[in-house]
């Protein structure tokens, strides 16, 4: 099982606690975690990537530990700790402004 931690609107939207845990059937990577994410809950389907492309949202990004995952390529392995479920991966509402 591997850990997933919510931004307050996604699990709000979802019903469903801010840390999750999923089973993720093959290679773990982030698109097959965004897969299970969508399909068990498929009131966040278009919220993190675009249905139709796949492509991450410009203010979504996607953290695990420590570094910024969210330029990898969507079937790049997970690290090993966020595999096993040691550490969860964060996906994260990004702010901007100025």
């Amino acid at each position: 099982m591997m850990r997933i931690v919510l931004p307050t609107h996604l699990w709000r939207l979802a019903n469903i606690n801010r840390e999750i845990e999923l089973h993720i059937e093959g290679a773990i990577t982030l698109s097959s975690v965004l897969d299970t994410l969508e399909d068990r809950y498929p009131m966040l389907r278009g919220t993190i990537r675009d249905q139709i492309t796949k492509e991450r949202r410009p203010f979504i990004r996607f953290f695990a530990c420590g570094e910024d995952l969210s330029h990898e390529p969507p079937e790049a392995p997970l690290p090993t700790e966020v595999a096993s479920g040691a550490e969860p991966l964060r996906i994260v509402g990004a702010m901007a402004g100025g």
